[in-house]
């Protein structure tokens, strides 16, 4: 399943707690109302007229007020620019509704059901100050409503000294990557190709542990593990080299090539900007590039270490969900699961590791192995997903 397929699936149960339209990929489908549908109300997000259209007067004081449980919204963007929509609840600040990436004009309808307490709008333009709607009293709900759960939004400020956290985490393990290039470089100076082809796995391994800052490795990233598919290039060209017979003289050309590279990502890391809200999500992306590309073999040009390569993904994903535990502790209560889920997985893999470091080639496993590979990798996918988008870093309302 994809990342996006996951995500839809994250939101549909949460009964539309959060739609996002850019960031997430995330394909928001209308709602219609019906007549089991609770309350409907036409809101107007701009503005001047920010949540115009939910509630009654109140009479006795400043709020308006609407019954509690189902409410289908169908928000209208009244500007004539993009604007993100929230509905907030006014004492927690916890976002219930989260419509990004409104355009012009248009309008989303959306269901949400609302437990009792006080409510608003907020309407935040690219290019302007967030508009506030007034705030509605909402009641009780009918008994038995399954209500949807509120997220305490996470800004960029939040997610600075989770950057700051994991580049740092990367640039120490920089260094260590590019001693073992190096040796895969010597190795093969030397002729001593059976050693060129371990210490190749070991390299191969760290680097992959780095998933999360690809995106700050940028076009260098490609060129160090260009995939089969696309062209061998670094890890993938010496790889097909070690393990189709090349000569030593051969690897060794291309072993200097990718050491070069190597020694050009301190500086590339450096001046890179590390972005806060990635880090969330590619903890979740490193995990379904693991089954999407690794356990299909997609990523093997020869030797056969697809699941020492799945090992340091979730290795990999592991480093990218550490920094965040302050942030999600207090926001997603399936966090404990979802550390669990991922440190089983790895042990499962890691059972194909000999202990002379050399590793079972996927193709030998059998159906019930791969099974279980399979469902492993899948369950910690799904638990990872919501913490992209629960880290999806919002405006300060």
């Amino acid at each position: 399943m994809s990342t996006r397929a996951r995500l839809t699936a994250f939101f549909a149960a949460l009964a539309a707690l959060v739609v996002v339209a850019s960031v997430l990929a995330i394909v928001l489908r209308p709602v219609a109302a019906s007549p089991s549908a609770g309350s409907a109300f036409e809101i107007s997000a701009g503005l001047d007229d920010c949540g115009r259209g939910w509630g009654q007067p109140g009479g006795t004081g400043p709020a308006a007020k609407a019954g509690g449980g189902d409410q289908t919204f169908t928000v209208t963007n009244t500007t004539v620019g993009g604007i993100e929509v929230y509905l907030q609840s006014v004492d927690s600040k916890r976002v219930y509704l989260d419509l990004e990436s409104l355009g012009a004009g248009a309008h989303a309808t959306v269901r949400v059901t609302l437990g009792s307490g006080r409510y608003r709008f907020v309407c935040l333009p690219a290019d302007a100050d967030p508009a506030r709607g007034p705030t509605v009293a909402v009641g009780s709900p009918p008994a038995g409503s399954h209500l949807t759960p509120g997220i305490v939004p996470v800004t960029r400020n939040d997610l600075i000294s989770v950057a700051k956290t994991y580049a740092a985490w990367v640039s120490a393990r920089i260094p260590v990557l590019r001693r073992q290039v190096a040796a895969v470089s010597a190795d093969a100076e030397e002729g001593d190709l059976a050693a060129a082809r371990r210490d190749w796995t070991t390299a191969h391994t760290t680097y992959e542990t780095l998933g999360a800052a690809y995106g700050a490795f940028g076009d260098l990233g490609d060129e160090l593990d260009g995939l089969p598919r696309r062209g061998l290039t670094g890890f993938h060209l010496v790889e097909s080299q070690l393990w189709s017979g090349a000569p030593a003289a051969t690897v060794a050309s291309s072993a200097a090539q990718l050491l070069a590279l190597v020694d050009r990502l301190p500086s590339a890391f450096a001046d890179a900007q590390l972005d806060p809200g990635e880090v969330a999500l590619r903890a979740h992306e490193i995990v379904e590039d693991a089954i999407q590309d690794a356990l299909t073999g997609a990523t093997d040009a020869g030797s056969g270490t697809a699941l020492a390569t799945v090992d340091a993904e979730l290795t990999g994903a592991s480093a990218a969900l550490a920094p965040l535990h302050a942030v999600l502790a207090p926001r997603y209560d399936r966090l404990a699961d979802t550390e669990q889920a991922l440190a089983q997985a790895q042990t499962l893999v890691e059972a194909y590791r000999s202990p002379d470091g050399t590793w079972t080639a996927l193709s030998t496993l059998d159906r019930t192995a791969r099974e279980r590979l399979d469902a492993a990798l899948d369950r910690a996918a799904e638990l990872l997903a919501p913490v992209a988008a629960i880290c999806d870093p919002r405006r300060d309302s």
